[in-house]
Protein backbone atom coordinates (compact mmCIF):
# COMPACT_ATOMS: atom_id res chain seq x y z
CA UNK A 1 0.00 0.00 0.00
CA UNK A 2 1.28 3.55 -0.44
CA UNK A 3 0.69 5.29 2.39
CA UNK A 4 2.62 7.92 1.10
CA UNK A 5 0.64 8.93 -1.89
CA UNK A 6 -2.60 8.15 0.50
CA UNK A 7 -0.98 10.81 3.11
CA UNK A 8 -0.10 13.61 0.50
CA UNK A 9 -3.83 13.57 -1.10
CA UNK A 10 -5.30 13.81 1.96
CA UNK A 11 -3.25 16.52 2.62
CA UNK A 12 -4.38 18.54 -0.50
CA UNK A 13 -7.88 17.47 0.75
CA UNK A 14 -7.34 19.18 4.10
CA UNK A 15 -5.58 22.81 2.60
CA UNK A 16 -8.23 22.60 0.02
CA UNK A 17 -10.97 22.64 3.23
CA UNK A 18 -8.94 25.41 4.96
CA UNK A 19 -8.86 27.45 2.42
CA UNK A 20 -12.58 27.06 1.02
CA UNK A 21 -11.33 26.01 -2.70
CA UNK A 22 -11.36 23.18 -5.03
CA UNK A 23 -9.05 21.92 -8.17
CA UNK A 24 -10.33 24.12 -11.23
CA UNK A 25 -9.52 23.59 -14.54
CA UNK A 26 -9.06 26.47 -16.40
CA UNK A 27 -11.18 26.63 -19.31
CA UNK A 28 -14.01 24.33 -20.34
CA UNK A 29 -14.33 21.00 -22.04
CA UNK A 30 -16.36 20.14 -24.68
CA UNK A 31 -17.32 17.21 -25.91
CA UNK A 32 -19.38 16.97 -29.38
CA UNK A 33 -22.66 15.73 -28.33
CA UNK A 34 -22.55 13.14 -31.15
CA UNK A 35 -19.65 11.36 -29.35
CA UNK A 36 -22.64 10.00 -27.30
CA UNK A 37 -25.21 8.90 -29.85
CA UNK A 38 -23.59 8.00 -33.38
CA UNK A 39 -22.62 4.55 -34.12
CA UNK A 40 -19.09 5.37 -35.42
CA UNK A 41 -17.23 6.84 -32.11
CA UNK A 42 -18.94 4.55 -30.13
CA UNK A 43 -17.87 1.59 -31.90
CA UNK A 44 -14.41 3.27 -31.75
CA UNK A 45 -14.67 3.45 -28.17
CA UNK A 46 -15.45 -0.45 -27.76
CA UNK A 47 -12.84 -1.55 -30.13
CA UNK A 48 -10.39 0.67 -28.96
CA UNK A 49 -10.53 0.96 -25.61
CA UNK A 50 -12.73 -1.79 -24.22
CA UNK A 51 -11.04 -4.37 -26.05
CA UNK A 52 -7.55 -3.57 -25.59
CA UNK A 53 -7.15 -2.22 -22.27
CA UNK A 54 -7.65 -4.52 -19.20
CA UNK A 55 -10.87 -5.13 -17.61
CA UNK A 56 -11.81 -4.98 -13.97
CA UNK A 57 -13.99 -7.90 -14.37
CA UNK A 58 -14.35 -9.71 -10.94
CA UNK A 59 -13.42 -8.96 -6.78
CA UNK A 60 -11.60 -12.01 -4.87
CA UNK A 61 -14.79 -11.52 -2.47
CA UNK A 62 -16.71 -13.40 -5.50
CA UNK A 63 -14.07 -16.15 -5.95
CA UNK A 64 -12.51 -16.54 -2.48
CA UNK A 65 -12.07 -20.17 -2.97
CA UNK A 66 -10.32 -22.93 -4.39
CA UNK A 67 -12.66 -24.57 -7.52
CA UNK A 68 -14.43 -21.39 -7.35
CA UNK A 69 -15.73 -19.45 -10.70
CA UNK A 70 -17.55 -16.64 -12.65
CA UNK A 71 -19.05 -16.75 -15.42
CA UNK A 72 -20.47 -13.28 -17.35
CA UNK A 73 -20.38 -11.91 -20.76
CA UNK A 74 -18.67 -8.49 -21.67
CA UNK A 75 -18.74 -7.00 -25.03
CA UNK A 76 -21.70 -9.71 -26.22
CA UNK A 77 -18.83 -12.24 -25.49
CA UNK A 78 -18.63 -15.16 -22.80
CA UNK A 79 -15.73 -14.84 -20.08
CA UNK A 80 -14.79 -17.53 -17.38
CA UNK A 81 -12.79 -16.59 -14.71
CA UNK A 82 -11.98 -19.33 -12.35
CA UNK A 83 -9.67 -20.16 -9.14
CA UNK A 84 -7.54 -23.22 -9.36
CA UNK A 85 -6.38 -25.92 -6.65
CA UNK A 86 -3.26 -23.64 -6.20
CA UNK A 87 -5.52 -20.50 -5.46
CA UNK A 88 -4.02 -19.11 -8.72
CA UNK A 89 -7.00 -16.96 -10.85
CA UNK A 90 -7.24 -17.66 -14.55
CA UNK A 91 -9.77 -16.48 -17.19
CA UNK A 92 -11.00 -17.64 -20.08
CA UNK A 93 -12.23 -15.75 -23.12
CA UNK A 94 -13.98 -16.97 -24.64
CA UNK A 95 -15.91 -19.07 -21.98
CA UNK A 96 -16.49 -21.69 -25.44
CA UNK A 97 -16.30 -25.38 -25.87
CA UNK A 98 -13.25 -26.40 -28.52
CA UNK A 99 -15.27 -28.77 -29.93
CA UNK A 100 -19.17 -27.29 -30.44
CA UNK A 101 -18.82 -23.83 -29.48
CA UNK A 102 -21.02 -24.27 -26.93
CA UNK A 103 -21.37 -22.02 -23.99
CA UNK A 104 -19.70 -24.32 -21.03
CA UNK A 105 -20.80 -22.75 -18.06
CA UNK A 106 -23.87 -20.56 -17.71
CA UNK A 107 -23.31 -17.35 -16.35
CA UNK A 108 -23.44 -17.09 -12.47
CA UNK A 109 -20.85 -17.78 -9.70
CA UNK A 110 -20.93 -20.99 -8.15
CA UNK A 111 -18.01 -24.23 -7.54
CA UNK A 112 -16.93 -26.80 -9.47
CA UNK A 113 -14.08 -29.43 -9.71
CA UNK A 114 -14.32 -28.95 -13.32
CA UNK A 115 -16.07 -27.49 -16.33
CA UNK A 116 -18.27 -29.15 -18.91
CA UNK A 117 -20.30 -28.69 -21.95
CA UNK A 118 -23.78 -29.25 -21.89
CA UNK A 119 -23.97 -29.57 -25.08
CA UNK A 120 -21.44 -32.99 -25.93
CA UNK A 121 -19.85 -33.51 -22.25
CA UNK A 122 -16.29 -32.34 -23.43
CA UNK A 123 -14.67 -31.61 -19.80
CA UNK A 124 -12.15 -29.09 -18.80
CA UNK A 125 -10.35 -28.59 -15.69
CA UNK A 126 -9.66 -24.72 -13.80
CA UNK A 127 -6.70 -24.43 -15.92
CA UNK A 128 -8.47 -24.87 -19.17
CA UNK A 129 -6.98 -28.31 -20.21
CA UNK A 130 -9.00 -30.47 -22.06
CA UNK A 131 -9.52 -33.21 -19.62
CA UNK A 132 -12.64 -35.55 -20.74
CA UNK A 133 -14.14 -35.96 -24.20
CA UNK A 134 -17.49 -38.10 -24.18
CA UNK A 135 -17.22 -41.42 -26.38
CA UNK A 136 -13.56 -40.66 -27.08
CA UNK A 137 -12.74 -43.93 -29.07
CA UNK A 138 -15.93 -43.32 -31.27
CA UNK A 139 -14.94 -39.44 -31.95
CA UNK A 140 -11.36 -40.32 -32.82
CA UNK A 141 -8.34 -39.75 -30.51
CA UNK A 142 -6.20 -36.84 -31.12
CA UNK A 143 -4.02 -33.93 -29.61
CA UNK A 144 -6.21 -32.78 -26.19
CA UNK A 145 -3.58 -30.01 -25.62
CA UNK A 146 -4.78 -28.71 -29.21
CA UNK A 147 -8.23 -27.98 -28.00
CA UNK A 148 -7.78 -26.49 -24.38
CA UNK A 149 -9.07 -23.31 -23.58
CA UNK A 150 -7.00 -20.41 -24.15
CA UNK A 151 -6.49 -17.70 -21.13
CA UNK A 152 -5.65 -14.15 -21.42
CA UNK A 153 -3.55 -12.22 -19.50
CA UNK A 154 -5.07 -11.87 -15.84
CA UNK A 155 -4.10 -10.26 -12.60
CA UNK A 156 -5.66 -10.53 -9.31
CA UNK A 157 -4.05 -7.62 -7.33
CA UNK A 158 -5.81 -5.38 -4.11
CA UNK A 159 -8.53 -7.88 -4.04
CA UNK A 160 -9.75 -7.11 -7.27
CA UNK A 161 -9.49 -9.37 -10.69
CA UNK A 162 -8.40 -7.49 -14.14
CA UNK A 163 -8.96 -9.62 -17.31
CA UNK A 164 -7.43 -8.29 -20.81
CA UNK A 165 -10.09 -9.39 -23.76
CA UNK A 166 -7.30 -9.15 -26.19
CA UNK A 167 -4.93 -12.97 -25.75
CA UNK A 168 -2.23 -10.75 -27.38
CA UNK A 169 -2.16 -7.32 -25.45
CA UNK A 170 0.00 -4.21 -26.32
CA UNK A 171 -0.34 -3.11 -23.06
CA UNK A 172 0.15 -4.86 -19.58
CA UNK A 173 -2.29 -4.93 -16.80
CA UNK A 174 0.80 -3.55 -14.17
CA UNK A 175 1.47 -0.83 -17.13
CA UNK A 176 -2.22 0.12 -17.13
CA UNK A 177 -2.64 0.61 -13.65
CA UNK A 178 -0.28 2.98 -13.23
CA UNK A 179 0.29 2.18 -9.69
CA UNK A 180 -3.29 3.14 -8.69
CA UNK A 181 -3.44 -0.66 -7.18
CA UNK A 182 -1.13 0.68 -4.42
CA UNK A 183 -3.74 3.06 -3.32
CA UNK A 184 -6.61 1.00 -3.88
CA UNK A 185 -4.83 -2.00 -1.47
CA UNK A 186 -5.97 0.64 1.36
CA UNK A 187 -9.17 -0.78 1.49
CA UNK A 188 -8.00 -4.52 2.07
CA UNK A 189 -10.39 -5.79 0.08
CA UNK A 190 -9.01 -9.13 -0.33
CA UNK A 191 -10.54 -10.01 3.20
CA UNK A 192 -14.04 -7.98 2.73
CA UNK A 193 -17.27 -10.13 1.89
CA UNK A 194 -19.62 -10.77 -0.81
CA UNK A 195 -23.34 -9.22 -0.32
CA UNK A 196 -25.07 -9.56 -3.34
CA UNK A 197 -25.21 -8.06 -7.18
CA UNK A 198 -27.60 -6.41 -9.12
CA UNK A 199 -27.96 -4.98 -12.56
CA UNK A 200 -28.80 -2.38 -14.30
CA UNK A 201 -29.76 -0.92 -17.55
CA UNK A 202 -28.88 2.39 -18.80
CA UNK A 203 -28.13 4.98 -21.35
CA UNK A 204 -25.17 5.46 -23.39
CA UNK A 205 -21.75 4.09 -21.11
CA UNK A 206 -20.33 7.38 -21.30
CA UNK A 207 -23.42 9.60 -20.49
CA UNK A 208 -24.05 6.76 -17.36
CA UNK A 209 -19.89 7.39 -16.35
CA UNK A 210 -20.24 10.85 -16.29
CA UNK A 211 -22.47 10.84 -13.54
CA UNK A 212 -20.06 8.49 -11.75
CA UNK A 213 -17.21 11.51 -11.90
CA UNK A 214 -19.35 14.28 -10.90
CA UNK A 215 -20.24 15.84 -7.52
CA UNK A 216 -21.43 18.94 -9.17
CA UNK A 217 -25.53 17.16 -9.34
CA UNK A 218 -25.74 15.74 -6.32
CA UNK A 219 -27.16 18.51 -4.21
CA UNK A 220 -29.65 18.92 -7.15
CA UNK A 221 -30.72 15.44 -8.83
CA UNK A 222 -30.77 13.70 -5.52
CA UNK A 223 -32.44 16.66 -3.24
CA UNK A 224 -35.25 14.01 -2.57
CA UNK A 225 -32.71 11.31 -1.31
CA UNK A 226 -29.26 11.96 0.14
CA UNK A 227 -28.10 14.77 -2.33
CA UNK A 228 -29.32 17.63 -0.27
CA UNK A 229 -26.25 17.02 2.63
CA UNK A 230 -23.72 17.33 0.00
CA UNK A 231 -21.65 20.21 -1.50
CA UNK A 232 -21.40 20.34 -5.90
CA UNK A 233 -17.81 20.18 -4.98
CA UNK A 234 -14.80 18.01 -6.47
CA UNK A 235 -11.52 17.62 -6.08
CA UNK A 236 -9.85 15.06 -8.24
CA UNK A 237 -6.77 12.66 -7.94
CA UNK A 238 -5.37 11.07 -11.10
CA UNK A 239 -3.28 7.96 -11.71
CA UNK A 240 -2.85 8.11 -15.07
CA UNK A 241 -6.58 7.77 -16.34
CA UNK A 242 -7.65 6.28 -12.72
CA UNK A 243 -9.32 9.08 -10.84
CA UNK A 244 -10.11 9.80 -7.20
CA UNK A 245 -13.11 12.36 -6.52
CA UNK A 246 -13.92 13.86 -3.27
CA UNK A 247 -15.07 17.53 -1.90
CA UNK A 248 -12.94 18.94 0.33
CA UNK A 249 -13.14 17.28 3.87
CA UNK A 250 -13.46 19.03 6.70
CA UNK A 251 -12.92 16.11 8.54
CA UNK A 252 -9.45 15.83 8.36
CA UNK A 253 -9.11 18.74 10.52
CA UNK A 254 -9.53 16.52 13.38
CA UNK A 255 -5.96 15.09 12.81
CA UNK A 256 -4.51 18.28 12.04
CA UNK A 257 -2.23 18.21 15.49
CA UNK A 258 -1.71 14.36 15.33
CA UNK A 259 1.26 13.00 13.80
CA UNK A 260 0.86 12.03 10.21
CA UNK A 261 1.57 8.63 11.30
CA UNK A 262 -1.56 8.09 13.24
CA UNK A 263 -3.75 9.30 10.51
CA UNK A 264 -6.59 6.39 10.53
CA UNK A 265 -6.41 4.19 7.19
CA UNK A 266 -10.15 5.08 6.56
CA UNK A 267 -9.93 8.94 6.86
CA UNK A 268 -7.38 8.71 3.86
CA UNK A 269 -9.94 5.97 1.99
CA UNK A 270 -12.81 8.51 1.37
CA UNK A 271 -14.26 9.44 -1.59
CA UNK A 272 -15.28 7.95 -4.70
CA UNK A 273 -12.14 5.70 -6.96
CA UNK A 274 -12.81 5.18 -10.43
CA UNK A 275 -10.85 3.13 -12.65
CA UNK A 276 -10.75 3.51 -16.00
CA UNK A 277 -12.23 2.58 -18.36
CA UNK A 278 -15.85 1.69 -16.36
CA UNK A 279 -15.12 1.31 -12.65
CA UNK A 280 -17.08 3.28 -9.16
CA UNK A 281 -16.10 2.22 -6.33
CA UNK A 282 -17.99 4.75 -3.55
CA UNK A 283 -18.32 3.46 0.45
CA UNK A 284 -21.65 3.09 2.21
CA UNK A 285 -22.53 2.46 6.16
CA UNK A 286 -24.82 0.03 5.72
CA UNK A 287 -24.43 -3.66 6.59
CA UNK A 288 -21.69 -2.11 9.16
CA UNK A 289 -19.54 -0.72 6.38
CA UNK A 290 -19.49 -1.88 2.46
CA UNK A 291 -18.47 -0.30 -1.37
CA UNK A 292 -20.98 0.23 -4.12
CA UNK A 293 -18.75 -1.49 -6.57
CA UNK A 294 -20.04 -0.49 -10.26
CA UNK A 295 -19.01 -2.26 -13.32
CA UNK A 296 -20.29 -0.47 -16.41
CA UNK A 297 -20.44 -2.24 -19.90
CA UNK A 298 -21.86 -0.81 -23.26
CA UNK A 299 -23.79 -3.17 -25.22
CA UNK A 300 -25.27 -3.66 -28.21
CA UNK A 301 -25.51 0.16 -29.66
CA UNK A 302 -24.46 4.01 -28.65
CA UNK A 303 -28.00 4.23 -26.77
CA UNK A 304 -27.70 1.05 -24.20
CA UNK A 305 -25.39 0.19 -21.41
CA UNK A 306 -25.41 -2.01 -18.37
CA UNK A 307 -24.30 -2.02 -14.81
CA UNK A 308 -23.55 -4.51 -12.70
CA UNK A 309 -23.21 -3.92 -9.10
CA UNK A 310 -22.20 -5.49 -6.32
CA UNK A 311 -22.17 -5.13 -2.44
CA UNK A 312 -19.35 -6.11 -0.71
CA UNK A 313 -19.25 -5.91 2.67
CA UNK A 314 -15.68 -5.44 5.47
CA UNK A 315 -17.18 -8.18 7.87
CA UNK A 316 -19.44 -11.27 6.98
CA UNK A 317 -22.67 -9.87 8.57
CA UNK A 318 -24.82 -10.77 11.28
CA UNK A 319 -28.82 -10.96 10.83
CA UNK A 320 -29.32 -7.33 11.68
CA UNK A 321 -26.18 -6.15 9.28
CA UNK A 322 -27.82 -7.96 6.44
CA UNK A 323 -30.66 -6.63 6.89
CA UNK A 324 -29.04 -2.95 6.99
CA UNK A 325 -27.15 -4.29 3.90
CA UNK A 326 -29.74 -5.14 2.16
CA UNK A 327 -31.50 -1.93 2.80
CA UNK A 328 -28.82 0.17 1.43
CA UNK A 329 -28.60 -1.84 -1.49
CA UNK A 330 -31.84 -1.40 -2.63
CA UNK A 331 -31.84 2.32 -1.95
CA UNK A 332 -28.65 2.65 -3.95
CA UNK A 333 -30.69 1.06 -7.08
CA UNK A 334 -33.18 3.70 -6.73
CA UNK A 335 -30.72 6.41 -6.85
CA UNK A 336 -29.41 5.26 -9.97
CA UNK A 337 -32.17 3.74 -11.66
CA UNK A 338 -34.86 6.45 -10.55
CA UNK A 339 -32.57 9.20 -10.73
CA UNK A 340 -29.17 8.52 -12.17
CA UNK A 341 -30.51 6.46 -14.89
CA UNK A 342 -33.64 7.98 -16.15
CA UNK A 343 -32.11 11.81 -15.97
CA UNK A 344 -29.58 9.68 -18.75
CA UNK A 345 -31.79 8.01 -21.03
CA UNK A 346 -33.82 11.80 -21.53
CA UNK A 347 -30.55 13.37 -21.48
CA UNK A 348 -29.90 10.78 -24.72
CA UNK A 349 -33.34 11.34 -26.56
CA UNK A 350 -32.22 15.11 -26.15
CA UNK A 351 -28.39 15.13 -27.75
CA UNK A 352 -29.78 12.55 -30.42
CA UNK A 353 -32.51 15.60 -31.71
CA UNK A 354 -29.17 17.96 -32.31
CA UNK A 355 -30.39 20.75 -29.75
CA UNK A 356 -27.25 20.97 -29.08
CA UNK A 357 -23.47 20.96 -30.99
CA UNK A 358 -21.42 20.42 -27.76
CA UNK A 359 -21.66 18.98 -23.99
CA UNK A 360 -19.43 21.02 -21.62
CA UNK A 361 -17.49 20.40 -18.67
CA UNK A 362 -17.07 23.04 -16.49
CA UNK A 363 -13.69 24.67 -14.73
CA UNK A 364 -15.22 22.92 -11.35
CA UNK A 365 -15.73 19.17 -14.02
CA UNK A 366 -12.33 18.58 -14.06
CA UNK A 367 -13.05 14.30 -13.45
CA UNK A 368 -15.50 14.16 -16.75
CA UNK A 369 -12.65 16.49 -18.72
CA UNK A 370 -10.14 14.38 -17.46
CA UNK A 371 -12.34 10.95 -18.52
CA UNK A 372 -13.32 12.03 -22.13
CA UNK A 373 -9.27 13.45 -23.02
CA UNK A 374 -8.00 9.85 -22.29
CA UNK A 375 -11.35 8.65 -24.49
CA UNK A 376 -9.97 11.11 -27.22
CA UNK A 377 -5.94 10.49 -26.52
CA UNK A 378 -7.06 6.34 -27.11
CA UNK A 379 -8.59 7.10 -29.88
CA UNK A 380 -5.48 8.14 -31.84
CA UNK A 381 -3.00 6.25 -29.66
CA UNK A 382 -1.65 3.24 -32.03
CA UNK A 383 -1.25 -0.48 -30.76
CA UNK A 384 2.79 0.42 -30.51
CA UNK A 385 2.22 3.47 -28.63
CA UNK A 386 -0.15 2.77 -26.04
CA UNK A 387 2.79 1.18 -23.45
CA UNK A 388 4.75 4.25 -23.47
CA UNK A 389 1.64 6.14 -23.18
CA UNK A 390 0.41 4.46 -19.61
CA UNK A 391 4.31 4.53 -18.87
CA UNK A 392 5.38 8.44 -19.17
CA UNK A 393 6.16 10.54 -15.92
CA UNK A 394 4.58 13.49 -17.51
CA UNK A 395 1.01 12.51 -18.02
CA UNK A 396 0.19 14.17 -21.32
CA UNK A 397 -3.27 14.50 -20.41
CA UNK A 398 -2.86 16.31 -17.01
CA UNK A 399 -1.10 18.43 -19.40
CA UNK A 400 -3.55 19.30 -21.79
CA UNK A 401 -6.41 19.96 -19.44
CA UNK A 402 -3.73 21.85 -17.60
CA UNK A 403 -5.91 20.97 -14.59
CA UNK A 404 -3.38 21.64 -11.85
CA UNK A 405 -4.41 25.31 -10.51
CA UNK A 406 -6.36 26.13 -7.86
CA UNK A 407 -9.99 28.27 -7.61
CA UNK A 408 -12.32 29.13 -4.92
CA UNK A 409 -15.11 27.66 -4.64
Amino acid sequence: MNRQALLQTAKAYLAHAEAGTIQQMTKHYEVPADHYVDEDPWQQEVDLIFKRLPLMLATTAELPNAHDYKAMTVLCGPVLITRGENGAVRAFFFNVCSHSGAQIMQEGRVSSQRFTCPYYAWSYNHDGELIGVFAERDFGEGDRTCYSLRPPPCLERSGLIWVHLDPNPSLSIDDFLCGYDQMLQGFGFEDWHYFDTQMVEGPNWKIAYDGYLDIYHLPILHKETFGSNFPHHANYYPFGPHQRVSGPNPSLLNYEQIDEEEWPLDALMGGVWTIFPHISIAGFDGGGGGVLLSQLFPVTSPSKSVTISHYLLRNTPDDAASQSAEEQFEFLRYVVEQEDYATGMSQQVALASGARKMVTFGKNEGGGGRFHAWVDQLFETSDGELASLFQEQADPIAQMLDRTNEGES
